[in-house]
């Protein structure tokens, strides 16, 4: 289940990680934010911010260079 969706598709580094942290600190702990994103240094800069952070990378998807990450805010 997503709690909330952030859609940073057209953005570059470093707006996607810059929006990622402003929209879990709006989450509850547990919570689930579903994150669209079309800048391919995504999937380094994404799964980094959820191991510095002690966020739970759940799940990523590609697909024609589109990029979908579910994450869970830390308790």
């Amino acid at each position: 289940m997503v709690d909330e969706t952030l859609d940073a598709r057209g953005l570059f580094c470093p707006e996607p990680v810059m929006m990622l942290h402003q929209a879990v600190r709006q989450l509850q702990a547990g919570q689930v934010l579903h994150v669209l994103a079309s800048d391919p240094s995504t999937r380094r800069d994404i799964p980094r911010f959820c191991t510095f952070l002690g966020h739970s990378l759940l799940q990523t998807d590609e697909q024609q260079g589109q990029y979908s990450y579910w994450i869970r805010k830390k308790d």
